[in-house]
């Protein structure tokens, strides 16, 4: 059984996610924007879609990371955060699995740990998926 959660549909077009952006606040979209094309940017195997009404970042189809803009804030999650190293504590949540960090214009996170984190993300569903495929027990 996979502990990846998997998203049929994932693609490399952009256009749902783009025109995502474009109906969110602006000064929010522009703070959410930069932290998916950082996720974007992971690998050239990094796929994306709209899953639960957020741009979702998946490696094939199994999602790592997405953002949400709200009313206030921007929230940077991971589909398996609670796995993830973070020396600098931005993770926030009490989920089996998800955790995310949280952003506004005017506090924002520590770019360098979260970018960290993001490509940590990215590493981790790679070697989970690399797991899988060698037939290995799930991590979990």
């Amino acid at each position: 059984m996979s502990k990846c959660l998997r998203f049929h549909g994932a693609t490399r077009d952009r256009t749902a996610i783009d025109g995502w952006f474009a109906t969110r606040d602006p000064a929010l979209a522009a703070l959410a924007r930069a932290w998916f094309a950082e996720m974007r940017a992971c690998g050239p195997d990094v796929t994306e879609l709209v899953h639960d009404g957020y741009p979702t970042a998946c490696v094939e189809d199994a999602a790592f990371g997405y953002v949400g803009v709200f009313t206030a804030h921007v929230n940077i999650g991971f589909f398996q955060g609670a796995s993830l190293p973070d020396p600098a504590g931005l993770l926030q949540g009490d989920g089996r699995f998800m955790r995310r960090v949280r952003a506004r214009p005017d506090a924002r996170p520590d770019a360098d740990a979260l970018r960290t984190l993001i490509r940590a993300a990215y590493d981790d569903i790679k070697a989970r998926l690399a797991s899988e495929a060698a037939g290995e027990a799930p991590r979990v």
